[in-house]
C-alpha cells in the first residue's frame, strides 16, 4: 500500500477573470485513471461560487497527469458542479459540444514574467524602461532574454507531466514568453492549458516571480499585449480542399463578433487596437497569412490545397480556453457546409 497526493485543481467564480484554485487529497493505491478518482467537495463561499448558508460545491475529476514536482503525486483537473450535480455557472468546460473530439485545438499562450519587487516585467529596470521591442522576440543573451531559467523549468515540468506541449519562445516584449499546447479534442486542449498554467504559477512561487496573464499589463505604452491565439480545425477544415468552404466558415464568425469577444478575455479592447499584430476589436476580417486580421488563414493550409486549420487571433492571454473553444465550435457548426 502506498499513499498518493492528488492535487485537485479547479477554476473559481471570480469575474471577469477566473483564477486557479487547488487542494491536496491523500488516497491509497491510486490506479492513475481519472475514472477511479472520487468527487470531492469544497467551500464555494470562499471562491465566489456559493453563498455561506449553502456553501458546498463539488469537484468532478475530468483529466489527470503525473505531478512532476512532488513525490507520488498527480495533478487532477476538475469541473465544478453545484451541490445537485449539475454544472456550476462558472463551469466553462461543460459548454463544449465536442463529444467525438472532432475539433482539434492548438493554443499559443503568451504571458509576462512579473517581478513582484518592482511591479514590472523581468528585464525592466527599476527606474524606467528597457530598449524598445525588437531584439526580444526569440532573442538570446542576457540583454534580450529574461527569466529563461523559469521558462525552461516549466517546459521540463510540462513534458514530464505528459502534456502535449509543442514549444516555447521568447515573445516581442521584454519579459514576455509563450508556450504552445495542442490536443485532438477541445476539452483536453483546455485541460492541458489550465494544468500548464498551474505548473507555471507554482514554479513562479519558488522564484518570487508572478505570472501576469493580463492582455495589456503595460497599458497604452508601445509594447505588445499578450494573446492566446486559438488554432482550430475539424474534419471539414482538415479535408474539404475548398476555398469556398473556408470562406463560408470564416464568414460565419462575422455576425457573432460580440458573442466571441465576450469570452475572449477581459480588457481586450486595450489589446485589439489594430496595432501590434492585432485587428481592431470593432472590425472583423480574415486573410491568408495576415497577422493583422481577426482570423488568419495559414499559408500552409492553402498550400495543402485548402486542407488544414484556421487561427483566431482575438482571444487574449487571460481567456478561458474552455469558453473560447466552446464558442468557436458553436460558430463553425453553424456554417452548414
Amino acid at each position: 500500500m502506498s499513499l498518493v497526493k492528488l492535487e485537485y485543481i479547479w477554476l473559481d467564480g471570480y469575474k471577469p477573470t477566473q483564477s486557479l484554485r487547488s487542494k491536496t487529497k491523500i488516497e491509497k493505491d491510486f490506479s492513475g485513471k481519472v475514472e477511479d478518482l472520487p468527487n470531492w467537495s469544497f467551500d464555494g463561499s470562499s471562491t465566489e461560487q456559493a453563498p455561506g448558508g449553502s456553501s458546498d460545491c463539488v469537484l468532478k475529476p475530468v483529466y489527470v497527469v503525473k505531478d512532476p514536482q512532488r513525490k507520488n503525486a498527480y495533478l487532477v483537473m476538475c469541473e465544478v458542479l453545484s451541490a445537485g450535480g449539475t454544472p456550476h455557472p462558472s463551469n466553462g468546460r461543460a459548454l463544449i459540444q465536442d463529444d467525438d473530439n472532432d475539433f482539434w485545438f492548438g493554443f499559443e499562450q503568451e504571458y509576462f514574467l512579473w517581478d513582484t519587487a518592482t511591479n514590472k516585467p523581468l528585464g525592466f529596470p527599476e527606474g524606467g524602461y528597457p530598449a524598445p521591442q525588437g531584439p526580444y522576440y526569440c532573442g538570446v543573451g542576457a540583454n534580450n532574454a529574461f527569466g529563461r531559467h523559469i521558462v525552461e523549468e516549466h517546459l521540463d515540468a510540462c513534458i514530464e507531466a505528459g502534456l502535449n506541449v509543442e514549444g516555447i519562445n521568447a515573445e516581442v516584449a521584454a519579459g514576455q514568453w509563450e508556450f504552445q499546447i495542442f490536443a485532438k479534442g477541445a476539452k483536453q486542449a483546455g485541460d492541458e492549458i489550465w494544468i500548464a498554467r498551474y505548473l507555471l504559477e507554482r514554479i513562479g512561487e519558488k522564484y518570487g516571480v508572478s505570472i501576469n496573464w493580463h492582455c495589456k499589463p503595460l497599458g497604452a505604452l508601445d509594447w505588445n499585449g499578450s494573446g492566446m491565439h486559438a488554432n482550430f480545425s475539424n474534419g471539414v477544415l482538415r479535408t474539404c480542399g475548398s476555398k469556398e468552404t473556408y470562406d463560408k466558415i470564416c464568414e460565419a464568425f462575422r455576425p457573432v463578433v460580440k458573442e466571441h469577444i465576450e469570452v475572449y478575455g477581459a480588457d481586450n479592447h486595450l489589446r485589439l487596437t489594430g496595432k501590434h499584430e492585432t485587428a481592431s476589436i470593432h472590425d472583423f476580417s480574415y486573410g491568408i497569412s495576415d497577422r493583422g486580421a481577426s482570423i488568419r488563414i495559414p499559408l500552409a493550409t492553402v498550400e495543402r490545397g485548402w486542407k488544414g486549420y484556421l487561427e483566431d487571433r482575438r482571444p487574449n492571454s487571460a481567456a478561458d480556453p474552455y469558453k473560447v473553444a466552446a464558442v468557436i465550435i458553436k460558430t463553425v457548426k453553424s456554417a452548414v457546409v
